[in-house]
């Protein structure tokens, strides 16, 4: 903003004002524009109802006198501890049963767990270039390269693999495959490193998935939304199996 009031435009005037409803410059616009005329007493209308809204009539704190107390129909504290103890066991152990549900599915496990998928995805969604639509297979030395005999054999049955890179995830080198799927490319991550006690789901709203558990480390398949990947799960099942 110009300090020159003469130089100040109706943009400049605006959002001074809008930030402040108590700004006083601008002069000099201000007898050039009624635009500008009009919104600043609308500004300062605004102002106005909105502190007298804020403007609460907050009561004194008065402290309740407390009630005189007949102690003749008043129960010991041994009679009530006998009358509430099992009320309290029974508070006890739904709060003891909510607590061990609580931790386990957000324990250790299911903080591993969503973390896993989370990197999953997000390595899927920056790696754009892989997802290429082709039919064109990747060489056999590549793809040896890629998922070598330390890690895993694999062979072609698992689909038209077009892409074989080694990524890392979790803080493991792995192998990135896509496979050519009905509706587009399918991403195939080997996590041997990975070891799951059950699967987990994948879905970003673009893309589904699931990370399978397989002997001592997992798989995951993601593709699009319509692709159905029973059939894929399966052929790279069969395709896979981990060194020992």
């Amino acid at each position: 903003m110009s300090a020159d009031n003469k130089t100040m435009n109706c943009e400049d005037y605006r959002q001074a004002i809008g930030a402040d409803p108590s700004f006083d410059g601008g002069a000099g616009h201000l007898s050039e524009c009624a635009d500008c005329q009009a919104y600043r007493r609308e500004i300062r209308a605004l102002d106005l109802k909105i502190g007298r809204a804020l403007a609460l009539d907050v009561p004194d704190l008065v402290m309740p006198e407390l009630p005189v107390i007949d102690t003749d129909n008043v129960v010991t504290l041994a009679d009530r501890r006998r009358m509430t103890t099992p009320a309290w066991f029974a508070v006890a152990a739904t709060v003891l049963l909510a607590a061990v549900i609580g931790v386990r599915f957000a324990g250790d496990d299911g903080i591993a767990h969503q973390a896993l998928a989370d990197e999953v995805l997000a390595h899927v969604m920056h790696e754009p270039m892989a997802l290429m639509v082709t039919d064109q297979a990747v060489h056999d030395d590549r793809l040896h390269e890629v998922v070598p005999a330390s890690i895993a054999n694999m062979d072609h049955s698992a689909g038209l693999i077009t892409f074989a890179e080694t990524c890392p995830i979790n803080g493991n080198e792995v192998p990135h495959l896509v496979i050519q799927g009905e509706h587009g490319p399918v991403t195939i991550l080997l996590l041997p490193n990975e070891k799951l006690s059950t699967a987990i789901l994948l879905d970003d709203g673009s893309s589904h998935g699931v990370i399978l558990p397989v002997g001592d480390g997992s798989i995951a398949i993601i593709g699009a939304q319509e692709e159905k990947l029973e059939n894929i799960q399966k052929q790279v099942l069969q395709s896979v199996m981990w060194s020992t």
